[in-house]
């Protein structure tokens, strides 16, 4: 479109001129600004929606992987591979998987030389723990609150630096003529100026999608699809949407009190199972030998016992989430449609070394975790699918980037966790080595862009603050939430997804006749997510529907069983004449050295920790 506003001047504009601009302030795209800096790379911008240091990183708690063998010598960067091409159901990009574990020991040294407050040993080594499916001790850790002290590192890196950043801005739409990238307008969030970013190199590190689901881990106003929609509306491909990780432990609350009501499906960490953990249903067992406990326990069957007897509550995370997912389902849960999680066979002392922001929430709700079990139910919580990028987390539109958890290829049907900080780290070096090669200035947006892209942008976006519409934003947010969890939740079948998309297109009528407020308003920026929420919701339903078969966290009830067929990944673009397309191409082989890990079929015995 070519609007201008209603004198008939296009929208007055900021501009800035910089070589690369890093969309998104989280891990991914502080260590990728990081690497350029460090490479003399000086010309670099980072932006973030959020104030300096508030990213959803921080809400990464568990650990970050990384085959150090402090207490397990005989873990190494190959098995660390193999695990994840197993919990991934050998959907990854192995290729990609490699780039994460032989990086990893190297990145998690490096943030501790940068001052990382890591948990440590009693002789001082940078301590690790179990997580899910992992063979060995892997994660390292800083408390529950690893993704903080992640953050806090990478952010103190970056300032030693001076890396410029600028906080409260919100990316609208990038300057793409479909084979290459000049830029991104957006606006400044507190003052509502338009702004027109000219840069030769885009880094898109901008989250993931998570939070198009009602019960979520994220905050309302992150992980709502950005940087995946982003990149496709730039004619970028996007791969293996279908892939939504549902964690286990999202807290189960009484939505009816007020106090517990905004906790709904905020993430209670793996750390708190690898810790030691258990999870009990509401059902009381007519014998001892049901697998409860005799003395604190909540009262309930230890039921992981039936679904995993070897690896218990550390079995994969989609494993977990389907049978708590089960329990309740067939009226084995708790009266908040939950299970228990029970960690007091631990003493105090222990839950506040290990696990101390978990055990700080709880009481400050008034549940002391040491002497009673908290309850819990899954929740989306991560996106295993998002950009399809080359080896240096490239998109096929030139100067593209797209890095943590907005690419995709490390994860394939489920992520292991502890991998997620991984490969933020990891991807963000590989990147900024690969873009401080090439880099050569700002270069020029060509006047094209401005005038067919920027401009009309800037227009439909004057247009859109004070729009009188029929339909209440938060309303429609919300009810593409639930058709989501309604429809493409933790077990899906080809009925209930096409249900979905017929719907999803009704609310994609509603979404063109918003009321909506001003551009520094809440409701102007959760306007501008549901558009995104719409494109990203639109890919899972269609991959999901795609995939007729049963894989990691994608769970067909019409189709229960792997296809070893269906071992292709589903990518999506953006029509010519409009509309979602898909097409699949298979997945590559490991490595000798990785399909030798495979073959050793390394394994966790969780019983050693008992």
């Amino acid at each position: 479109m070519s609007e201008t506003d209603a004198v008939g001047v296009s929208p007055e504009y900021d501009r800035v001129d910089v070589s690369v601009l890093v969309i998104g302030a989280g891990a991914a795209g502080a260590r990728a600004a990081i690497e350029l800096a460090e490479r003399d790379v000086d010309d670099v911008l980072v932006i973030g929606k959020r104030s300096h240091g508030d990213a959803h990183t921080t809400w990464a708690r568990g650990g970050i992987n990384g085959a150090l063998g402090t207490h397990d010598p005989d873990d190494s960067w190959e098995i660390h591979a193999a695990d994840t091409l197993n919990e991934g159901h050998f959907l990854n990009d192995p290729g990609k998987v490699e780039t994460v574990a032989k990086q990893m020991p190297d990145r998690v040294r490096e943030l501790d030389d940068w001052g990382m407050d890591f948990s440590r040993t009693e002789d001082g080594k940078i301590d690790q723990r179990f997580f899910g499916a992992q063979s060995f001790r892997r994660t390292a850790f800083a408390g529950d609150h690893t993704g903080e002290s992640m953050l806090n590192a990478l952010v103190d890196r970056a300032q030693e630096l001076e890396i410029p950043y600028r906080e409260n801005v919100m990316i609208t739409k990038l300057l793409s003529d479909g084979v290459s990238v000049y830029g991104a307008v957006g606006f400044d969030m507190d003052t509502g100026e338009f702004v027109l970013f000219n840069a030769g190199t885009v880094v898109l590190a901008a989250g993931g999608h998570a939070a198009i689901y009602n019960r979520h881990t994220s905050r309302d106003d992150e992980n709502n699809g950005d940087g995946p929609a982003l990149a496709y509306d730039a004619g970028a491909s996007l791969m293996d949407m279908e892939f939504i990780q549902f964690h286990p432990t999202g807290m189960a609350v009484d939505e009816s009190d007020p106090e517990w009501a905004p906790w709904s499906g905020r993430l209670v960490t793996e750390a708190v199972r690898g810790e030691g953990g258990h999870l009990y249903n509401s059902e009381v067992p007519e014998s001892a030998d049901s697998g409860a406990r005799e003395t604190t326990s909540p009262g309930g069957e230890r039921f992981m016992e039936r679904y995993s007897p070897d690896q218990m509550e550390l079995d994969a995370r989609d494993v977990v989430a389907r049978a708590i997912a089960q329990e309740i389902a067939e009226g084995r849960g708790t009266e908040n449609d939950g299970v228990y999680l029970d960690l007091s066979h631990k003493s105090s002392e222990f839950i506040q070394e290990r696990l101390p922001r978990m055990y700080e929430r709880f009481m400050d709700l008034g549940v002391d975790m040491a002497s009673e079990p908290v309850e819990v139910a899954p929740t989306a919580h991560y996106g295993m699918g998002g950009v399809a990028v080359d080896e240096y987390g490239e998109t096929d539109v030139n100067g593209l980037f797209a890095i943590g958890e907005t690419m995709a290829g490390v994860h394939g049907a489920n992520r292991l966790g502890g991998n997620s900080l991984a490969e933020t780290v990891a991807f963000g070096v590989v990147a900024g080595e690969r873009i401080a090669e090439r880099v050569d200035g700002p270069g020029e947006v060509p006047t094209r862009i401005v005038e067919e892209i920027a401009e009309p942008q800037f227009a439909g976006l004057t247009s859109l603050a004070g729009r009188d519409g029929e339909y209440d934003v938060t309303s429609v947010y919300t009810e593409l939430q639930n058709l989501m969890w309604e429809h493409a939740g933790i077990l899906r079948d080809g009925e209930s997804l096409q249900a979905g998309l017929d719907e999803l297109a009704d609310l994609r009528e509603k979404a063109t006749d918003l009321d909506v407020g001003p551009v520094t308003s809440e409701s102007f920026e959760f306007a501008l997510d549901v558009g995104f929420m719409l494109t990203a919701a639109e890919a899972v339903l269609r991959g999901a529907l795609e995939r007729t078969e049963s894989r990691g966290a994608h769970f067909r009830t019409d189709y229960p069983e792997t296809d070893p067929e269906w071992q292709r990944n589903v990518y999506f673009q953006k029509a010519d004449i409009g509309g979602m397309t898909s097409f699949t191409e298979p997945v590559d082989t490991p490595s000798e050295a990785v399909q030798d890990a495979l073959d050793e079929g390394h394994e966790l015995d969780y019983h050693q920790l008992e």
